[in-house]
C-alpha cells in the first residue's frame, strides 16, 4: 500500500488539512484551521467514527425502515460523511448538498471520491439560499452540519430559517441539526426552543459532562412533525453506556431550564469556537 501523506490546501474559510485516519487505513480525517470537521472513511461510508455523527445516523435509521431511500437536503457538505453513509445505507436516495466553500468542495473531490457518491447533487453556494429556492414537501430530510472553521454559525437556528426548513420537508419529514456548544449549553437551549415554536417533536442528543455543564461538546438536535423514535433512541443510548443521552424538549427544561428562541430579532450572542485538534 503507498504512504498516505497530509493534504494542506487554502480554501474558503481558513486552512484545510486532509489526514490520514489513525486507526483505519482507508480514513481521513479533515479540519479547517485546526477544528475537526469530518472523518470519511472510503472502504467503509457506514464508519462514522465522530460521535455526533454516529448519533445523527442513529435517529436517521430509527426514523424510517431500515433501507428505505428518502430525499435529503444537506446545508453543510465538509467531507460528505452523512451524504456518503445515506448512499450506502439506503441505495436510490436523490441528495442535493449546499456547501459554500468552493475550493473545498474541490479538495473533497479531488482526494475522497466525492464523484463517486451515488444519486448527489452538490452546490456550491449559501444554503439559505438554496433552501429558499427548494419547492414545498420536497424533502424528507434536512440536515443542517455548517461550521466556518471553528466558528458555529448558530443563525441558522433561528426560527426563520426553520420555517423554511419545516416548509421543505414533507409530512412526517425528519430534521437534524449539530452544534457546537460551550458547558452553559445557551446556544442549544435556544436552538430546542426555536425548534419548539415549529415543530411539535423535538429531541436533543448529548455527551453527559455537556449535559451536566462540566464540559463544552457537540450537540445533535433532531424535529419532526411526527413522534420521534424517542423510546428507541433512549434504549440504545443505554445500551452504548450511557455515552450519549437523549432527551425530549421537556426533559431537556426539567434538567437544565429554557431559553429564548433565536431570532432575527434576537440573535446568538458570543458562542465559543469548536477547539483546535492536533492531528
Amino acid at each position: 500500500m503507498e504512504p498516505r501523506e497530509a493534504v494542506d490546501r487554502q480554501v474558503r474559510f481558513g486552512m484545510a488539512r486532509l489526514a490520514p485516519g489513525p486507526y483505519r487505513p482507508t480514513s481521513w480525517l479533515l479540519t479547517v484551521d485546526g477544528a475537526l470537521q469530518s472523518c470519511v472513511d472510503l472502504a467503509d461510508p457506514t464508519y462514522l467514527h465522530l460521535p455526533y455523527a454516529t448519533w445523527a445516523a442513529r435517529v436517521l435509521d430509527l426514523h424510517w425502515p431500515a433501507g428505505q431511500p428518502v430525499t435529503a437536503v444537506q446545508v453543510g457538505g465538509g467531507g460528505f460523511t452523512i451524504a456518503r453513509y445515506l448512499a450506502a445505507t439506503r441505495p436510490g436516495s436523490p441528495q442535493t448538498v449546499y456547501e459554500l466553500d468552493g475550493p473545498l468542495v474541490d479538495l473533497v473531490r479531488s482526494h475522497l471520491e466525492l464523484d463517486s457518491i451515488a444519486d448527489l447533487r452538490v452546490r456550491v453556494e449559501d444554503g439559505e439560499r438554496g433552501i429558499a429556492r427548494t419547492p414545498d414537501a420536497a424533502a424528507d430530510v434536512v440536515v443542517v452540519d455548517v461550521f466556518r472553521a471553528g466558528a458555529v454559525t448558530a443563525h441558522l437556528a433561528a426560527v426563520e430559517f426553520l420555517r423554511e426548513i419545516a416548509r421543505v420537508l414533507r409530512p412526517g419529514g425528519l430534521y437534524l441539526g449539530n452544534t457546537w456548544s460551550a458547558a452553559d449549553m445557551t446556544l442549544p437551549l435556544r436552538a430546542v426552543a426555536s425548534l419548539a415554536e415549529v415543530f411539535p417533536h423535538v429531541v436533543l442528543l448529548a455527551e453527559p459532562g455537556l449535559l451536566l455543564g462540566r464540559q463544552a461538546g457537540n450537540a445533535v438536535l433532531a424535529a419532526s412533525d411526527r413522534e420521534l423514535p424517542h423510546g428507541a433512541l433512549t434504549e440504545w443510548a443505554r445500551s452504548a453506556g450511557d455515552r450519549v443521552f437523549c432527551l425530549s424538549a421537556a426533559q431537556l427544561a426539567a434538567f437544565r431550564g429554557v431559553a429564548p428562541p433565536l431570532t432575527a430579532e434576537h440573535p446568538a450572542g458570543p458562542v465559543t469556537p469548536v477547539p483546535d485538534c492536533a492531528l
